[in-house]
C-alpha cells in the first residue's frame, strides 16, 4: 500500500511540476477534505452507498420527517407576510422538513379564484428559502422534496394550461403528450419542485364518475401508451434527472375508475381477472418501460381491502411481479381513511402500521398517521427495518432528483420559460389535435363570408372552462374570442349566454347552487331573439368544473346519476333548432354526455372537452376550416345512463339487448370524423401462421381520398375467436396518427408478438393459447376490416 501510494505521489508530482513535499501536502489536504465530507454528500459516489451512509446517521425522528409531509399546516412556518420563517421552522419541526406540498399555494387547501396563489418569483423565493434552511440549519442538511400538481399543465398561477387529460387522450398522439408534459415539467421544476403528482393512468369505465376528465379513457392499451409518453415527458429517460425535468407520480393504483354507483372513492367490485386485464396494464407498462420512482395508491377498496392497506396490490403485484423500485405515496389522507372512511383500523396508529406494512412509504399531505410510527415501533408493532425501507425509498427519490447537488431554482429563468411563446404554441396545437368531429351534414367547415350575421349562443361560449386541477393562466382564449378573431370583418358576430349552467359554484367551492329555471327560460327567449336575426347559429353548451368534478368529501360532491346536459341547456338547444337555421353544436365539457336528442337535430356536432387556455383559437380554426379535425374518442359515449357500463371491449355475453331501447352507443370508442375522407385497406400479414412466441407484422394502406389535408388515426384490434376463458370481443393493440395530403397514400405497419396475444388463463397464468385470432384494422372500433391469424404451439 505504501509503495503504491508513493508511486502515485511521484507521478502526480511529475505531472504537476510540484516538488514531492508539496505534492504530498496537496494530496493530504485532498484526502482530509474527502474524509471530512460525508459519503452521502459526495456527488460521484454510488447512490445506494450514499443512501445507506445517510440512513446510518439519522435518528428515528429524522427518519419519520422524511416520510411525512407539510401542507395544511404550512403557515406554521410562515411569518405574517407569508414568507418562510426559519425560527418558526426550528420550533415546529426540530428534526427538519422532509416533504413540502404545493409550494405555490398560500395556505394549503384554498381556491386561487378567491385569493391568487404565488407567482413564479414568490414561489421560487419560498422554495429557495426552505432549501437554504434545510442545507444550512438542520443537522444533516437533507434537502426538502416539494411536489406540485400537473394533470394538464402546472396547476399554478400564470403557468401554461393545456387541454384536460381526456382531451389530450382524444389526440391519440403519444408524442404530443410527451411534448406537453415536457413543458409542464419544465415550468414546475423552474419554481423549485422536483416531484409532480401526475399522470393519472386509471382506466375509466363509468362516465358518472366526476374524475373521468382526469383520465385517458376506457382502454388499457391507449391509457398505457399515453401514460408512458407523459412520464417520459416529465422526467426523461435517464436518472438522475436532467435539468428541467421532474419525477412523475403514477396514480391511482387501482380500480379507481369504476367505483360502485359511479361515486368517487366507492368500492371497486372488480375481480382479479378484470384487474389484470383492464386496470393493471397501464401501470405495468409505465413501471416496466420508464424509470418511474413514485406511485400513488387509490382511495377505493378492492374485495374488501382498501388500496392503502393492500399488500397484495402494492408489494406482491407492483414490486414483486413488475419490479417497481420506487416509493408509494398515499393519496391525500388515504391512510387516515383506513380509520374514518373504511373502518378497518381503530386509530391512526393502527392505520400507519397497516399501510406501512402494505407498502405505502410516504404519508400525504400532513403525515398525521406516520407520526405515530415511533410509538408503534416502541410497542413492537413495526420494525426499524420496515421504517428504514420506506425512508430509503424517499431518499432515493431525493438523490435521483439531484436535490443534494442543486436544490435551488432561479426566478428569472422561471419567469422566462413560463407560458412563453413555445408553450402557447404547443397548447394551441394540443387543442387542435384534441377536437373530435362527431357529426357533419356538410355544414362544416364554415366560410365566414357566406354569412351576414353569426349568432354564438350558449353558456360555454364566453366562459373559461379549464377543468379540474387548474389555476389561473396568464390568458385564456374562449370560443367566442376565437370566433371573433377568426371571422374578423367577414361577418357580424352576435352573442347571448342562453342559460346559466349553475348559479354559483366551481371546482373548489363545496356548495353548488343550480341555476334558476324561470330565469333560464326567460334567457332562452332572449337568446332566440338574438339568434333569429342571424344566418348561422354556433351553439356552445356542455358542462363546467362545478357539474362534474372530483368529489373529495361528503360536503364536496362531484359525481352524477346521469350523463345529461345540466339545467335548461337541452331546452336552449331545442329553441335554436326550431328557428330552422343551420346549427353547429360545440360541446365543452369534462365528461362524455348522452346528447342523443341534440346529435339527431344539429347539423354538426363537435366534441371539444376542456381545451385549455388556447382552446378558443383552436376551435375557431377547426370550425372555419383553417385546421382539419382529426381527434378520436378515447371513450364510448352512451345514449343514457341505463346503458352503463358501455364499453367497446365488452365480453361476448354482454349487451344481449333491452326492451324498448338499443344497446348501440351514441358514438363508439375510437370514433371521429374529418373534413376529408380516407380509405383504409384490408390488413395483410407477414405470415398467416406463427408460434406462441412468434411475431407478425400487420400492414394496411391508407389513402386520403378527399380534397383536404387531414389526419387519420389507424387503429388495430385483435380478437381471440376461442379461448379457455372469456375474452373481450375486441382489444386495441396498436394505433398511429398520420397526416396525408389529398391523394397521398401511406402504408402503416404494426408488429404484434407474444405480449399482444397473451391472456390470463383459469389458473391466472399468463399464456398465449393456440388458435385463430382476428386481426382488425380501421378508423374506429366499429368500422373494421379483418384477416385471420393462426397461432400454433
Amino acid at each position: 500500500m505504501t509503495k503504491n501510494f508513493l508511486a502515485v505521489t511521484v507521478s502526480i508530482a511529475a505531472l504537476t511540476g510540484l516538488a514531492l513535499p508539496a505534492a504530498s501536502a496537496a494530496i493530504a489536504e485532498s484526502t482530509v477534505t474527502a474524509q471530512d465530507t460525508p459519503l452521502y454528500k459526495q456527488a460521484d459516489a454510488d447512490t445506494d452507498a450514499r443512501i445507506e451512509d445517510l440512513l446510518s446517521r439519522m435518528t428515528l425522528e429524522e427518519k419519520i420527517v422524511q416520510i411525512t409531509t407539510i401542507w395544511t399546516n404550512k403557515t406554521d412556518v410562515f411569518d405574517d407576510d407569508g414568507n418562510f420563517d426559519p425560527e418558526k421552522a426550528k420550533e415546529k419541526f426540530p428534526n427538519g422538513i422532509g416533504h413540502f406540498a404545493r409550494p405555490n399555494d398560500l395556505s394549503g387547501p384554498s381556491s386561487p379564484l378567491e385569493r391568487p396563489f404565488r407567482d413564479e418569483r414568490n414561489t421560487v423565493a419560498l422554495t429557495n428559502a426552505i432549501q437554504k434552511y434545510a442545507a444550512e440549519e438542520t443537522r444533516l442538511g437533507i434537502p426538502v422534496l416539494f411536489h406540485e400538481e400537473g394533470l394538464h399543465g402546472y396547476a399554478a398561477r400564470g403557468a401554461t394550461s393545456f387541454p384536460q387529460a381526456i382531451a389530450l387522450a382524444s389526440s391519440w398522439d403519444p408524442e404530443l403528450l410527451r411534448q406537453v408534459y415536457t413543458i409542464a415539467g419544465r415550468e414546475i421544476r423552474a419554481r423549485g419542485a422536483h416531484l409532480v403528482l401526475s399522470p393519472v393512468v386509471d382506466v375509466s369505465r363509468d362516465p358518472r364518475w366526476g374524475r373521468i376528465e382526469e383520465t385517458y379513457g376506457e382502454d388499457p392499451y391507449l391509457v398505457g401508451e399515453l401514460g408512458v409518453a407523459a412520464v417520459r415527458g416529465f422526467q426523461g429517460d435517464e436518472l438522475p434527472l436532467a435539468d428541467g425535468k421532474v419525477l412523475a407520480t403514477l396514480k391511482h393504483m387501482t380500480g379507481h375508475g369504476q367505483p360502485e354507483s359511479g361515486t368517487n372513492v366507492g368500492p371497486s367490485n372488480i375481480s382479479e381477472r378484470i384487474l389484470r386485464e383492464a386496470f393493471f396494464p397501464p401501470f405495468e407498462q409505465v413501471v416496466q418501460r420508464t424509470n418511474i420512482l413514485s406511485l400513488m395508491a387509490s382511495y377505493n377498496e378492492i374485495d374488501g381491502v382498501p388500496s392503502h392497506a393492500n399488500g397484495w396490490l402494492l408489494n406482491d403485484i407492483l414490486r414483486g411481479e413488475w419490479g417497481f423500485e420506487g416509493g408509494v405515496v398515499s393519496d391525500y389522507w388515504g391512510i387516515d381513511d383506513l380509520v374514518r372512511l373504511h373502518h378497518v383500523e381503530p386509530d391512526l396508529e393502527g392505520a400507519a402500521v397497516r399501510s406501512l406494512k402494505a407498502g405505502v412509504d410516504f404519508d400525504l399531505p400532513d403525515g398525521q398517521a406516520f407520526v405515530f410510527l415511533p410509538k408503534a415501533l416502541e410497542e413492537g408493532k413495526v420494525s426499524m427495518d420496515e421504517i428504514d425501507t420506506a425512508v430509503r425509498r424517499m431518499l432515493r427519490i431525493k438523490f435521483e432528483a439531484g436535490l443534494f447537488e442543486n436544490p435551488y431554482s432561479d426566478a428569472d429563468y422561471a419567469e422566462e420559460i413560463t407560458d412563453n411563446d413555445e408553450a402557447r404554441a404547443l397548447a394551441e396545437e394540443a387543442a387542435r389535435k384534441s377536437v373530435v368531429l362527431l357529426k357533419n351534414d356538410g355544414l362544416l367547415p364554415l366560410t365566414a363570408s357566406d354569412y351576414k350575421r353569426i349568432a354564438v349562443i350558449g353558456p360555454n361560449a364566453d366562459a373559461t372552462r379549464l377543468g379540474g386541477y387548474s389555476d389561473v393562466p396568464t390568458r385564456v382564449i374562449n370560443v367566442l374570442d376565437g370566433i371573433k378573431a377568426e371571422v374578423g370583418d367577414d361577418a357580424e358576430i352576435v352573442h347571448h349566454q342562453g342559460v346559466k349552467i349553475v348559479e354559483e359554484g366551481d371546482w373548489w367551492r363545496d356548495e353548488i347552487v343550480p341555476a334558476d329555471r324561470d330565469e333560464n327560460l326567460a334567457m332562452i327567449k332572449q337568446a332566440v331573439r338574438t339568434a333569429r336575426k342571424a344566418d348561422l347559429i354556433i351553439l356552445v353548451i356542455g358542462g363546467t368544473e362545478a357539474t362534474s368534478r372530483e368529489g373529495w368529501a361528503d360536503n364536496h360532491l362531484g359525481d352524477r346519476t346521469d350523463i345529461e346536459l345540466v339545467g335548461e341547456q337541452k331546452e336552449l338547444a331545442e329553441a335554436m333548432f326550431k328557428l330552422g337555421k343551420p346549427v353547429v353544436t360545440v360541446l365543452i365539457n369534462g365528461k362524455p354526455l348522452g346528447v342523443d336528442d341534440v346529435a339527431e337535430k344539429t347539423d354538426a356536432l363537435v366534441e371539444g372537452w376542456y381545451l385549455g387556455q388556447e382552446g378558443g383559437t383552436a376551435m375557431a380554426e377547426i370550425l372555419f376550416g383553417k385546421a382539419n379535425p382529426g381527434g378520436k374518442l378515447p371513450v364510448t359515449i352512451a345514449r343514457s345512463v341505463g346503458q352503463l357500463p358501455l364499453l367497446y371491449n365488452r365480453k361476448p355475453s354482454a349487451l344481449r339487448g333491452y326492451l324498448f331501447d338499443t344497446t348501440e352507443p351514441l358514438y363508439p370508442f375510437g370514433y371521429g370524423l374529418s373534413y376529408t375522407t380516407f380509405e383504409i385497406s384490408e390488413p395483410t400479414l407477414s405470415a398467416s401462421t406463427i408460434g406462441t412466441d412468434g411475431t407478425v407484422t400487420v400492414s394496411a394502406s391508407v389513402t386520403n381520398t378527399g380534397d383536404m389535408e387531414g389526419d387519420e388515426v389507424v387503429q388495430l384490434y385483435i380478437r381471440d375467436e376461442v379461448s379457455s376463458v372469456t375474452r373481450p370481443v375486441k382489444e386495441l393493440r396498436g394505433f398511429e396518427r398520420i397526416t396525408l395530403a389529398p391523394g397521398e397514400s401511406k402504408t402503416v405497419e404494426f408488429e404484434l408478438g407474444e405480449e399482444d396475444f397473451r391472456m390470463w388463463d383459469a389458473q391466472m397464468k399468463r399464456v398465449v393459447e393456440p388458435g385463430t385470432f382476428q386481426i382488425m384494422v380501421g378508423p374506429n372500433s366499429v368500422d373494421l376490416k379483418s384477416v385471420a391469424l393462426e397461432i400454433t404451439g
